[in-house]
């Protein structure tokens, strides 16, 4: 409810005929167990495949062998414009962070190693399919001919499903992509590393120019890995859990067959 604790004082005095102060209200509702916080913004988790797509991403990281590798992939914008967020000020001040005249852009397509920590990445002007594929040559080149499978987990957004990916991938036959459920951000590690860049380097930044802004990108991925964080919790879920048998099960078919 978006009714300020003044505006519920004076509903309850109209309604009761007491007199409320707008502290009052704000007494009683912490009593009660109620506090004022941004709303989160969240996506609908209806994909009917997501309990076998998690099961199929959780057997790849888990059945891991060393002559295979694991990307956690996906794509960030870099703004001129800063995001504005929360920091400390001494009270009574406010930080001001200037606008650009012309907001521009660049994007990152960048790829995590669970086994290092590593995040590897390309940077282009565009975030298209071009920009994804340069990324797999990327890490085509990273992992040696020693490496006969490499596992990358994306999204279901389009520059991963273009017919050049498709071309690219069908030429290079050691890539399988992982597709994570839709609408389903919280499934991939990568994004609280970008959530890390935001918050040490996009926000609130000062930055007049688009280049010394990536140089910040480039220089914290530099400095503040590794990132070594596990799977989220989702890919342990009772249903993932029983998704994950069957893909065992349909997989030991197979070879008997």
């Amino acid at each position: 409810m978006r009714w300020s604790c003044t505006t519920l004082a004076l509903t309850i005095t109209a309604r009761t005929g007491l007199a409320w102060s707008r502290e009052s209200v704000r007494r009683e509702l912490h009593a009660a167990g109620y506090v004022w916080k941004r709303a989160k913004l969240c996506a609908r988790d209806d994909d009917p495949e997501r309990a076998r797509k998690r099961a199929r991403i959780r057997q790849g990281f888990e059945d891991l062998r060393p002559e295979e590798a694991f990307f956690w992939c996906d794509e960030l914008d870099l703004h001129l414009l800063p995001k504005v967020g929360y920091q400390w000020r001494r009270r009574g001040t406010q930080l001001e962070v200037m606008t650009p005249g012309v907001n521009q852009k660049q994007f990152l397509a960048g790829a995590l190693d669970p086994r290092t920590g590593e995040i590897h990445y390309i940077i282009g002007k565009r975030k298209t399919n071009v920009l994804f594929r340069q990324l797999l040559g990327l890490l085509n080149q990273l992992c040696g001919p020693q490496v006969r499978r490499i596992y990358v987990v994306v999204d279901n957004y389009k520059i991963h499903k273009a017919k050049a990916v498709v071309e690219w991938l069908s030429r290079h036959p050691r890539f399988e992509l992982l597709w994570l459920p839709t609408y389903c951000p919280e499934a991939n590690p990568i994004e609280r590393a970008f959530g890390d860049v935001h918050d040490k380097v996009t926000r609130n930044h000062t930055r007049r120019q688009l280049p010394w802004l990536v140089w910040d990108v480039k220089e914290h991925l530099r400095q503040n890995g590794p990132w070594q964080y596990k799977a989220p919790d989702i890919y342990y879920e009772p249903e993932v859990t029983n998704a994950l048998i069957g893909l065992s099960a349909e997989a030991i078919s197979r070879r008997a067959a």
